[in-house]
């Protein structure tokens, strides 16, 4: 009986998911809208990464060094009004993602889409453009 080794692939996406729990309320839509009110979200965002596959590690990024890179932003989401969040007072899940995407981009370059979900069956992607 032989055994060989799995090929490692060549390009590879992984996701890792986070939540948060968060107010807030949207600004700029008409009076009569119900998200014009203050309300809240069980929020879900969802990084993914596209990129090459080291050959040693297997990784195309540790999802230990995701955590890491998204931990503060976390923080500064996590039981907040969003709209007291600098760059977020219309906090949509458009703008949510764009702005995830601009903070956490920088440090990790492999970065290819940012999903942020107001519920199980709603969601915004943001991927740069």
């Amino acid at each position: 009986m032989s055994s060989s080794a799995t090929p490692v692939p060549r390009r590879a996406r992984i996701t890792q998911g986070f939540t948060f729990e968060a107010a807030h309320f949207l600004p700029h839509v008409p009076e009569t809208h119900r998200c014009r009110r203050m309300h809240g979200h069980s929020y879900r965002v969802d990084l993914t990464l596209e990129g090459p596959v080291d050959a040693v590690t297997g990784f195309v990024v540790d999802f230990f060094d995701v955590e890491a890179a998204f931990g503060p932003l976390l923080k500064q989401l996590d039981h907040y009004c969003l709209n007291d969040v600098e760059g977020l007072e219309n906090p949509t899940a458009e703008i949510i993602a764009a702005w995830i995407w601009d903070r956490v981009k920088p440090v990790l370059p492999l970065l290819s889409s940012v999903r942020v979900y107001e519920t199980p069956f709603s969601f915004a992607e943001f991927d740069g453009d």
